[in-house]
C-alpha cells in the first residue's frame, strides 16, 4: 500500500471507532529514538524515515511536526501522502495539540498507541483536551492495518560488556541505584529505556539496528532485581553474570502482569515511560516521577570508559584516514554513489579491531544532498558522485571499547569562495567550542552561542543542536546532556561526552558540518570556583581546500595547526605509503 492508501485504511478504522483523531508517535514501548522494525509505526505510515517526527491523522487532514534536521529531507518523502508538513520550532507553526483541538468537534475522541506514547505526553494531551471535552483513549488501531509487521524473529545475543571495559560491575551499579531510591524514598523502581537496562546490567545486545542494546525491562526492590527479556537470548556468559549479581530473569511478555502484583508501593519511574507502565501501576500506588537515576551515572563516563574512547578515537581515526584518500583520489576515476561510499567507509572500519557495526546510518551528502541534515542515501537511485563538486560525510562506529560519531565536509573538486567561506565560520564556532572553559554549573545552552558566533555575525545560523551526548559502545544520541538553543536544565559534568557540530546549510546547493567529540574535563580550581573544559577526542584532520585561512583568528589557527600536529602523532605509525605521504600534507601547518 501507498503511505495515502495506508492512512485511508486507519481513516476507517477511526470512523468504525468514532475517533476524531489518532496520533502515531515515533516511538516503542521503551520511548526509543531508534526504532526495532516492528514499532516504525509512523515511518510505515507516512513514508518519512528520519528519526523524530510524529504524525496526526484526522477524517480530512494530516500533518506531520518535524524538527529542523528533516526540514528538507520531509517534504521529498511526504509527496503524494496527502500529509502536511508542520516545521516544528519555527514561527508560526501551531502546537500539534492546539491544531488538533482546532480541527476536531467538541466532546471529540483522540486516540494514541499507549504502548507508544510517553505518560508526559498523555498526560499533557489528556489536560489541554480537557479545553473541548475531548476525550483520550488508548486504541492501537494500527495493528489492524499493518498486518504484515515485521516482528523480531531472529534471537539476537544478549552478551557481556566486561568489567575492563564498564569500569564498575553490575552489583556496584545495582547499589549505587539503590542508594538513590532510598534517598527518594522509593520501595521500587522501574527501568524501561534501553539504553540504560543494557549500562546497568553490564550487557549488550543488536535488537535496534546500530545501537547495542535489546529488548528488556528492569524491575528494582529493595532485596530483588528482575530483568524481563527475550530468554533465549541469553548467552551462556549473560546468564552467569546476571546470576553473581542476584538479577532474577523472567520472560520479556510478563512484565506489564507483574507491574500489577505491587500495592501500596512508592514507585520511581521516569515520566517518559510508556503510558501503559502507568496503567499497569494503577493507583494503588505512589509514584515518584522523576529521572531514573542510572540515566545521570550512565552520562557521566569512568576512567575506563574515557580510556576506551580514546582507544577507538585512534582506530577509527585510521579508518578515516585511509577513507578519505580513497574518495579524494578515486573520485571522478571509478564510479560511485552517495550510497556505495557510506558502504566503502563501512568497509574501512570493518577492517580495524573489535568492530562491532556502524554507530547510526552513514549520512553521505554530495552537492544539494549535503542540505538534508539527517540524508540516508538510498541503494537504488542515490546520487552518483564525481569529483566536480562538495560532499558531507556523517558517520560512526561502534567498537567493543566505544562508540565514534564524526563529520568531515570535503571538496572533491573547486570549492566556490562563498562555500570555502561558509565552511571557516562553521569551524570557527567548532574550534571556539573546544577552547571554551567555564566554570561549573554550566548548561549546555550557555555555551551553544560559542559554536554560532561567527555565523551570527553575518546573518547565518543551523538549524539543529550543536551537541549531543554519546554512549560508551552504546547509543550514539545520548542523554541528558547536550548543547544547542533549547533549555536544559542539565549541567554539564565531567566524563560527559558530547558531540561538537557546527554546521551550514542552502537548501538546494549544499551541506556543511564538521564534528568532532568532546569530553568534559576539570580543568583548575581558582578563587571563583572550579572552572571545566574540554578534551577533544577525535582524531582526523580537516579538509584544507574549504579552509579560508585568513578568516581565522590566531588563538584559532593555532588550534587547528595543533590539532593536525596532534592527528600526526597519533596516527602516522599505523599509516605507509602513498596514504601516509598524503596525511602528512594534510596535517601541515596552515
Amino acid at each position: 500500500m501507498t503511505s495515502a492508501e495506508k492512512i485511508n485504511a486507519l481513516r476507517h478504522q477511526m470512523a468504525e471507532n468514532n475517533i476524531d483523531a489518532f496520533i502515531v508517535y515515533s516511538s516503542d514501548p521503551h520511548m526509543s529514538e531508534y526504532l526495532p522494525k516492528e514499532w516504525q509505526e509512523r515511518s510505515w505510515l507516512s513514508g518519512f524515515t528520519g528519526s523524530a517526527g510524529f504524525v496526526v491523522i484526522t477524517q480530512d487532514k494530516a500533518g506531520l511536526w518535524t524538527d529542523g534536521r528533516y526540514f528538507v529531507q520531509a517534504p521529498l518523502e511526504l509527496e503524494g501522502s496527502g500529509i502536511d508538513l508542520f516545521k516544528d520550532g519555527m514561527e508560526g507553526t501551531p502546537n500539534y495539540i492546539d491544531w488538533i483541538i482546532s480541527e476536531i468537534p467538541e466532546n471529540g475522541t483522540v486516540a494514541v498507541n499507549a504502548l507508544a506514547t510517553s505518560h508526559a505526553n498523555w498526560m499533557l494531551l489528556k489536560e489541554k483536551l480537557k479545553a473541548k471535552n475531548c476525550l483520550l483513549v488508548d486504541l492501537p488501531l494500527l495493528q489492524n492495518i499493518w498486518l504484515d509487521r515485521d516482528s523480531d524473529a531472529v534471537k539476537n545475543p544478549i552478551f557481556v560488556h566486561p568489567l575492563h571495559r564498564a569500569g564498575k560491575s553490575v552489583a556496584e551499579k545495582l547499589s549505587d541505584i539503590r542508594h538513590k531510591m532510598e534517598e527518594s524514598e522509593a520501595s521500587v523502581h522501574i527501568i524501561s529505556s534501553l539504553d540504560d537496562v543494557a549500562w546497568t546490567l553490564n550487557l549488550r545486545g543488536s535488537d535496534v539496528e546500530s545501537n547495542p542494546i535489546f529488548l528488556g525491562y528492569i524491575i528494582l526492590t529493595k532485596n530483588e532485581t528482575k530483568l524481563f527479556v527475550d530468554l533465549e537470548k541469553l548467552d551462556l556468559e549473560a546468564r552467569e553474570q546476571l546470576q553473581d549479581a542476584w538479577v532474577k530473569v523472567m520472560p520479556y511478555e510478563d512484565f506489564y502482569e507483574d507491574l500489577k502484583n505491587f500495592e501500596n508501593e512508592t514507585v520511581l519511574i521516569s515520566p517518559n515511560s510508556n503510558q501503559a507502565i502507568f496503567e499497569a501501576l494503577g493507583d494503588d500506588n505512589t509514584l515518584i516521577k522523576a529521572p531514573v537515576p542510572g540515566n545521570l551515572m550512565k552520562a557521566q563516563k569512568n576512567d575506563a570508559e574515557l580510556a576506551g574512547f580514546r582507544t577507538v578515537m585512534q582506530r577509527d581515526g585510521v579508518a578515516m584516514v585511509k577513507f578519505l584518500y580513497w574518495l579524494t583520489h578515486q573520485a571522478g576515476k571509478e564510479e560511485m554513489t552517495e550510497y556505495s561510499i557510506g558502504e566503502k567507509l563501512r568497509g574501512f572500519r570493518a577492517e580495524r579491531e573489535n568492530f562491532v557495526g556502524e554507530s547510526f546510518g552513514s549520512i553521505v551528502g554530495y552537492r544539494e544532498n549535503g542540505a538534508q541534515m539527517h540524508y540516508s542515501a538510498k541503494k537504488e537511485g542515490s546520487k552518483e558522485v564525481t569529483n566536480k563538486d562538495t560532499i558531507l560525510v556523517d558517520s560512526g562506529g561502534q567498537y567493543r571499547e566505544g562508540t565514534t560519531d564524526i563529520t568531515r565536509t570535503l571538496a572533491l573538486g573547486n570549492a566556490s569562495e562563498e562555500f570555502r567561506r561558509n565552511s571557516t565560520l562553521a569551524l570557527k564556532g567548532l574550534i571556539q567550542l573546544s577552547m571554551v572553559k567555564f566554570p561549573r554549573g554550566t548548561r549546555g545552552v550557555q555555551l551553544d552561542a560559542f559554536a554560532r558566533l561567527a555565523l551570527w555575525k553575518e546573518g547565518k545560523d543551523y538549524n539543529h543542536g550543536t551537541g549531543h551526548g554519546v554512549g560508551s559502545f552504546m547509543n550514539v544520541h545520548e542523554g541528558p546532556q547536550n548543547i544547542r538553543k533549547d533549555l536544559n536544565a542539565q549541567e554539564l559534568l565531567p566524563g560527559m561526552v558530547l558531540s561538537n557540530e557546527p554546521g551550514f546549510y542552502y537548501e538546494n546547493h549544499y551541506g556543511i558540518r564538521h564534528e568532532n567529540l568532546i569530553a568534559v574535563r576539570e580543568n583548575e580550581t581558582t578563587d571563583f570556583g572550579t572552572f571545566y573544559d574540554f578534551e577533544t577526542l577525535t582524531i582526523c584532520p580537516f579538509d584544507r581546500n574549504v579552509i579560508v585561512k585568513e578568516l581565522l583568528t590566531e588563538p584559532e589557527l593555532d588550534w587547528l595547526n595543533d590539532y593536525h600536529d596532534w592527528c600526526r602523532e597519533k596516527l602516522e605509525s599505523d599509516l605507509d605509503g602513498e596514504i601516509k605521504d598524503w596525511f602528512l600534507e594534510q596535517v601541515k601547518p596552515l
